[in-house]
């Protein structure tokens, strides 16, 4: 704990009280291996991400109060009013990552400052605490958004800390009938299920590619060549040419069903036994962090032709939605919530979240004297 000079926001910015901050996974990850990430960003053009030798302050899960605005501001917020705010702040270098750079301290802190372009009020009331919940929820709702998951496919989501319960909670607001829960901890399985999963397995046990009915999945290759000869035996029998009833099939939408997998786990061999378990022409989302090597063998997905996508952050578009569906009670993301601390607690918190059995999400109350979660 230091005490540091009062933030001052800058032209468009706004200095805003801290009440809650979220702990989020990144920072656990960014604690002993931010330079490895730094290194990773610097090669997409961004090398002002945190460093080890860096006072960084961490924090960008966040809700807080309007405490002054800057110069050239718009002022539409009153002082007081309770808000939260896209975690980015423009600086003279560009706009930096608050909380994940020495150039825009984060919310592990009393106050901060935010862009107020970027600043959003709290609607109906919503608490601070799941306020504080809409950076992490929004990750979820642009990794759902992503995956392009219809309604009546079958989710499966590998992981459950708290990026794959956010992401079980979105595709249940967006109503998909049958999600899939898989993860290694009976706690967090039973977070999952507390989250809306349908069905959920341990992987030690079950397979969750096979833990629901796949009728109409594709499941090998000899399947998938038998559908072509078939499909083509059948249309062969019209009175059209076949080509313009398969032509038209796929106007139509008619192709062979697919689950939708969210990788949520970011552990190198995840990816690899997701494309090995996963039916043919599944979509797999990759969500969970990796900043490490890993590997899989191209040749396994290429044979089941498996769409392989990754996802990072979200738009402010989706973070308003996210925001929105929060205040209006669509998504209801308090069973993540399973402790608060005080500044001077973070260190206990940080080690209390090793133990999956125990934590999902702990939040940072600045005003609390709470030592441990």
């Amino acid at each position: 704990m230091v005490e540091r000079p009062e933030p001052e926001p800058g032209h468009g910015q706004v200095r805003i009280e801290v009440v809650r901050c979220g702990i989020c996974g990144s920072d656990l990850h960014a604690r002993h291996g931010c330079d490895q990430w730094a290194d990773l960003a610097a090669k997409a053009g961004y090398d002002r991400f945190a460093r080890s030798d860096q006072p960084i302050v961490f924090g960008h899960e966040f809700s807080g109060e309007v405490a002054e605005h800057g110069p050239g501001c718009r002022r539409g917020l009153a002082t007081g009013t309770p808000v939260v705010a896209l975690p980015l702040l423009r600086g003279q270098a560009g706009v930096d990552t608050l909380g994940l750079s020495v150039h825009a301290p984060g919310a592990y802190a009393e106050q901060l400052v935010v862009e107020e372009s970027l600043m959003m009020p709290v609607p109906n009331g919503l608490s601070p605490e799941v306020a504080a919940l809409t950076e992490p929820m929004a990750v979820a709702w642009h990794a759902v958004r992503r995956g392009e998951v219809g309604k009546g496919d079958v989710a499966i989501v590998i992981g459950c800390g708290p990026v794959g319960l956010g992401v079980i909670l979105m595709l249940k607001a967006k109503g998909v009938r049958k999600v899939v829960a898989s993860d290694l901890s009976p706690g967090r399985r039973a977070l999952a299920t507390a989250c809306g999963a349908d069905v959920v397995v341990d992987p030690r046990q079950d397979s969750p590619f096979t833990a629901v009915d796949r009728r109409g999945h594709l499941n090998d290759i000899p399947s998938a060549l038998e559908l072509a000869v078939g499909t083509r035996e059948k249309l062969e029998r019209l009175p059209v040419g076949w080509w313009h009833a398969w032509r038209l099939g796929e106007a139509l939408g008619a192709a062979p069903k697919h689950p939708v997998i969210f990788e949520c786990v970011g552990m190198p061999g995840v990816i690899e036994s997701a494309i090995e378990g996963a039916p043919l022409f599944s979509r797999v989302v990759v969500v969970g962090v990796c900043v490490g090597v890993d590997r899989f063998t191209p040749a396994m997905a290429i044979n089941k032709e498996i769409d392989l996508r990754f996802v990072l952050g979200y738009t402010p578009l989706e973070f308003r939605d996210t925001l929105q569906m929060l205040a209006e009670g669509k998504v209801d993301p308090r069973p993540l919530i399973t402790g608060t601390v005080g500044l001077d607690g973070v260190d206990a918190a940080f080690s209390a979240l090793g133990d999956p059995e125990a934590h999902a999400k702990i939040l940072i109350d600045p005003r609390s004297a709470a030592i441990a979660p």
